[in-house]
């Protein structure tokens, strides 16, 4: 399938699948198009594009729920995979593969077009006209310290020798229509990068992407090796290479077929206070800290521009089904590295982020001569602890077999219901925790440390208790199958 270059043609698609909402009917940006957002991610309606926007002065166009799960029921996951290359069609199993294959792919470097080229410079704002004010900017809850102008948009950003160009989201907060303020936080990627222009004395430059191609932020909010550039990813994701352009102002290049691009530099100090921001645990959050300030120096955009909005909170969300998923490659990435054998890993989009599934082959016992479930489950668990970073922040992890599909809630809770005991069968590892994850103490949260589970929901082996599922599938003769699914609408 060949990959969607803009946010246009992934308008396009999601139209064709029944899957986008037009609102016609003027909307505030002050949180009425979060809200219907936020309520589309709950009702599994179509996503909203707002083409009236109150507080709009140029023409713009704001998009919500751009990665949440899909409106209809047979196509769930139609615009996570449509946004890295895929059919719509295809099954989590399908595509937390796709995304550990890539890991291992050589990168496709991007190729640079002349701006002539680009359409992200069709309109070029510098000087006192590269203003925040222009744009209707979301406010995406009400107890949010401000108005949250990045979502779901892209930070490009070099350490000062070249040698890394790092993609990465993080939520930004307008100050006003020339500064802004996110979260810059280091072990992350781009809070890395930010450290080495500090350390210098010099402000970071920056470019903020908004729109373009689906895979852009797909693969910005997901978790991969340091010093990965994303863009290199990305073309192994959807085998060509992206297009690029140069900054105006900057010494960066961002994609052609972005939507806006807002130039700029990183202070070198924490200058502004950030947050709170509802968090992807699903609760509003009071957290605020210190963050650098962002400068706007030049704003590019293309005509009628597409600002995209994530209304992050109660599951599921972008964070959930972007982050989540790209968490669940990194860890079965690792357990396949490891020589485990392991059918598929999911982060179950309702669990918050808060739990794993790693789903076993009915023959694991074949690859690892003499280990019990006891023993195959404590490998598992070492390799996530050890692999580090977001391997290692899931609290909950269950093993189970791959005979259920872990991504089907209705699966995944008749297994956890039956298959583990009240008590026993818990491995425990003392791991890495974030301040929103929920699950966690007061005392926990503020000292990043916490109890990380392994849960071994293994069945028994074929002729050593194992029974068969009372289920359409197991229960019935092939014959009899065959004959009430070919009669079946009569």
């Amino acid at each position: 399938m060949k990959h969607l270059v803009d946010l246009r043609a992934y308008l396009d698609a999601l139209d064709a699948l029944g899957d986008l909402r037009t609102v016609g009917r003027t909307v505030s940006a002050d949180l009425e198009a979060a809200a219907i957002t936020r309520r589309s991610y709950e009702l599994r309606s179509p996503a909203p594009l707002f083409t009236s926007v109150a507080e709009d002065r140029i023409g713009m166009r704001l998009f919500g729920a751009p990665a949440g799960v899909g409106s209809r029921p047979d196509l769930p996951l139609a615009r996570i995979a449509l946004s890295v290359g895929l059919p719509a069609d295809t099954g989590a199993a399908e595509l937390v593969d796709h995304l550990v294959r890539t890991r291992d792919a050589a990168p496709v470097p991007p190729r640079t077009v002349p701006r002539e080229q680009a359409p992200c410079k069709e309109n070029v704002l510098l000087g006192a006209d590269a203003t925040l004010d222009r744009f209707a900017i979301p406010r995406i809850h009400e107890e949010d310290g401000g108005d949250y102008l990045n979502t779901w948009g892209v930070i490009v950003a070099k350490t000062p020798d070249g040698s890394w160009t790092n993609w990465s989201i993080t939520r930004i907060m307008r100050l006003d229509g020339r500064r802004m303020t996110g979260l810059v936080v280091p072990p992350q990627h781009l809070g890395l990068v930010w450290e080495a222009w500090a350390e210098r004395g010099e402000p970071m430059p920056y470019a903020l992407v908004q729109g373009g191609a689906p895979a852009i932020p797909f693969v910005g909010g997901i978790p991969l090796p340091e010093r990965v550039d994303e863009a290199g990813y990305i073309g192994a994701l959807l085998g060509e290479p992206l297009e690029l352009v140069r900054c105006e102002t900057v010494d960066l290049e961002v994609p052609a077929h972005a939507e806006v691009v807002i130039e700029g530099h990183l202070s070198v100090g924490r200058d502004s206070l950030e947050g709170p921001f509802g968090e992807y645990a699903g609760y509003a959050s009071t957290h605020t800290s210190q963050q650098p300030v962002f400068s706007v120096e030049a704003i590019t955009h293309r005509n009628e521009p597409i600002w995209p909005l994530v209304a992050e909170g109660r599951p599921p969300d972008e964070y959930h089904t972007v982050t989540g998923t790209g968490r669940a490659a990194k860890v079965l990435h690792a357990l396949r590295a490891a020589g485990l054998p392991v059918t598929t890993v999911w982060v179950p989009f309702s669990a918050a982020m808060h739990w794993a599934v790693v789903t076993v082959p009915d023959d694991w016992r074949a690859a690892l001569p003499g280990a019990d479930s006891t023993e195959f489950v404590r490998r598992i668990g070492e390799v996530m602890h050890n692999s580090g970073g977001p391997s290692a922040m899931l609290p909950v992890t269950y093993v189970l077999d791959d005979d259920i599909d872990p991504s089907d809630d209705r699966d995944l809770l008749w297994a956890l219901s039956t298959r583990l005991h009240p008590r026993d069968r818990r491995q425990f590892w003392d791991g890495r925790v974030l301040p929103f994850m929920a699950c966690f103490s007061p005392a926990e949260r503020t000292a990043m440390r916490g109890p990380n589970v392994l849960v071994d929901g293994l069945l028994p082996a074929w002729g050593e208790g194992r029974l068969k599922h009372a289920s359409f599938a197991q229960a019935y003769p092939e014959e009899v199958r065959r004959r009430v699914v070919e009669h079946w609408d009569d």
